[in-house]
């Protein structure tokens, strides 16, 4: 079996690229984030035209969350199902194939003085208290998404320059790993532990940054033990970020015998 996660930053405009991705790749599952798509205008027909079923919710210009099954899955669900805001369109999940699948793009916070970046603790802490409600350790669960956060330094390209960033803040570092820590295993260091240099996201916002490998490791792919057990593969697809028409990340890939 074959996970895979990507951040779209506008599945739309990216659909021509994620559509040769699926052919060439043929994952079971791909989780998708940062769709930047209302649901009516879903390119829903250029995902069964490639063979997937596909589930998702979104919202004009920004967030949104969708995943891509070869199985038809079971029965999906949209956002937090306690409190008030339930962010459908930064969480989605489901069961396909006999594994869970959580797929989350997490707030990015801006600042971190500001209430967005405390929404992003909160949210952890809410997606914690889910995970206890819904699912057990002993689950075949993935946990796939841009959690917008480099749990370590080697998942940065200057650790001590970006220590205080909101996707690099110990307050944001420890808020994944309570999370992580209720029974996820982060499956791409299980075949790269200690190697630094290894990037999904690199800012558009510096021409050279790819070039020069100023990325950052934000796109994840966790997995509980049972199922981080049967994990064969991990790599990220770097050639896919020097497509003309690519995302400022790439794709994230996860290989199961099951």
């Amino acid at each position: 079996m074959k996970i895979a996660t990507f951040n779209a930053n506008s599945v739309r405009s990216r659909i021509a690229q994620i559509a040769d991705w699926l052919a060439r790749e043929k994952p079971d599952i791909l989780c998708l984030q940062e769709t930047k798509v209302q649901d009516p205008d879903f390119p829903v027909e250029a995902f069964r035209a490639a063979g997937y079923h596909i589930a998702f919710r979104g919202q004009k210009a920004g967030a949104g969350v969708a995943v891509a099954t070869r199985e038809e899955p079971g029965e999906v669900y949209y956002g937090f199902d306690s409190g008030k805001e339930r962010d459908e369109a930064r969480l989605i999940r489901l069961k396909a194939a006999g594994v869970s699948v959580i797929n989350t793009y997490v707030p990015q916070g801006r600042e971190v003085e500001s209430e967005h970046f405390a929404y992003k603790l909160k949210w952890f802490g809410r997606l914690r208290k889910l995970l206890e409600k819904h699912y057990s350790p002993e689950d075949l669960l993935v946990w796939c998404g841009d959690f917008n956060v480099a749990p370590e330094e080697i998942d940065v390209h200057n650790p001590k320059g970006l220590k205080n960033h909101v996707d690099f803040h110990p307050k944001a570092r420890a808020a994944l790993e309570k999370v992580r820590a209720w029974g996820f295993a982060d499956v791409f260091r299980k075949f790269h532990p200690g190697e630094p240099g290894h990037y999904a996201f690199w800012d558009y916002r510096v021409a050279t940054n790819f070039e020069r490998n100023l990325g950052w490791r934000v796109d994840h792919i966790f997995a509980t033990a049972p199922l981080a057990e049967k994990a064969v593969r991990a790599w990220i697809d770097r050639d896919a970020r020097m497509n003309k028409e690519a995302s400022d990340h790439t794709f994230v890939v996860a290989e199961f015998e099951i």
